[in-house]
């Protein structure tokens, strides 16, 4: 199979679709892949490359072709003009430089933004080829939800945009089984199928070096966050439960990553004298495993919206694999998933003295039973969304669309 991977994200950025391109490619599937220029989380485009322009490079055996992309830098207006800048690219540049290449499919790895797709559908009808959307964000809701956009009309024209991306490609998967109802609601006959997120292979074996210094790590109880700190992830809660927890000398929450509240929480953690809070920045993601296996304590956070209710972030899959006992502080499918598990603590969303509570009782609890609590969330994770497990499955599916296509157009 000759498959075109289209993400706006792609390595050298850290997102999940870079292990699963590597795992199709090891597994006989010949990958290109169209992506934008490196530059997320920081908003500046990575040393060696440039905005402008196309450029073509090889990594692990796939073909990459990056068009210009607008660095999506600080604050909305950046943002959104970053998202149009990457369609924009793809519908005009993509065409012209994937000329004379035979694609049997097009999966879109679709983050926000959704419209990314936009490019892949267009290529997929000059290609003659399927196109599979693996939705990871509900549009518009996220952008409700993190207030993103707050215009009734935009947000319903979004809704109406977002009815003919689902309705133009062949198969549409999932990242959360809470998603297929809202997603099977605009998709017409497209199929909507349940295909949850992993985390490579490194994550669930024992770190092969120690991991990097990490201030708060080595002091005590260390309660790990890592991943983008942004609205969505109502890491408020976070800087709450730090105050409640600051006369507890060996208690200390370690936050890890870039995002658009970054700055904010060190400002004020700053401010409230919380020396128990700290804020060291992003780390290489071949290092993530290893300080995942290192904290005593896993935290996910989430506000309390509905639509996030319906997600399950990520972290989850890389928290359990990683065999460590995790706190999730939100509500809805992220908690449930933690609860079938019995892999942890689930505290309400927002609420700043549960989690302030829960880690407390898992300080409180003997060395042993975290460690039980970790080895079941690891369990759970072989069994439910094993890396080599999934990525067989999506090959399943990308071979029935192509088989299904080809029908069609015979």
């Amino acid at each position: 199979m000759k498959l075109l991977v289209l993400s706006q994200y792609f390595w050298p950025e850290s997102f999940r679709i870079n292990e699963v391109a590597r795992s199709l490619r090891e597994k006989g599937v010949e990958v290109g892949v169209l992506t934008g220029k490196p530059n997320y989380p920081g908003g500046s485009v990575f040393p060696g490359y440039k905005a402008a322009g196309y450029m073509h490079e090889t990594h692990q055996g796939m073909d990459i072709h990056r068009v210009p992309l607008f660095p999506r830098g600080r604050g909305r207006v950046r943002l959104a003009i970053n998202y149009l800048s990457f369609i924009a690219s793809g519908l005009l540049c993509a065409p012209w430089r994937l000329r004379g290449k035979h694609f049997d499919a097009v999966f879109v790895y679709a983050p926000s933004p959704i419209l990314q797709a936009i490019p892949a559908i267009i290529i997929g009808k000059i290609k003659r080829c399927p196109v599979v959307l693996w939705v990871q964000d509900l549009w518009p809701e996220s952008l409700s939800a993190t207030g993103h956009v707050r215009n009734r009309v935009l947000l319903k024209t979004l809704e109406w945009v977002v009815r003919g991306i689902y309705r133009q490609c062949d198969m549409l998967l999932v990242q959360s089984r809470a998603f297929e109802a809202p997603v099977r609601a605009l998709a017409g006959r497209t199929p909507v199928l349940y295909y949850p997120n992993s985390v490579g292979d490194e994550f669930s074996q024992p770190a092969g070096k120690a991991p990097p210094a990490v201030e708060g790590m080595d002091e005590g109880f260390s309660v790990m966050f890592a991943g983008n700190i942004g609205s969505a992830q109502a890491v408020e809660t976070i800087l709450e439960a730090a105050a409640i927890l600051r006369e507890q000398p060996d208690i200390h929450f370690v936050v890890l990553g870039e995002g658009s509240r970054r700055a904010w929480m060190r400002a004020e953690a700053e401010r409230m004298a919380l020396v128990n809070l700290h804020l060291p920045g992003n780390f290489p993601v071949e290092t993530m495993p290893a300080l995942m296996q290192k904290a005593s304590v896993l935290l996910v956070t989430l506000a309390d919206h509905p639509i996030f209710r319906l997600t399950i972030p990520s972290k989850i899959n890389a928290y359990m694999a990683a065999g460590r006992p995790i706190i999730a502080c939100l509500n809805g499918a992220g908690a449930e998933i933690v609860k079938d598990a019995n892999a942890g603590v689930t505290v309400p969303a927002e609420d700043a003295s549960a989690l302030a509570q829960a880690v407390k009782g898992l300080y409180a609890m003997q060395t042993h039973e975290r460690l039980e609590m970790g080895a079941r969330g690891r369990k759970y994770y072989e069994e439910h969304f094993s890396h080599e497990k999934l990525v067989d499955e999506l090959i399943v599916h990308l071979d029935q669309v192509v088989r299904l296509y080809q029908r069609k157009t015979v």
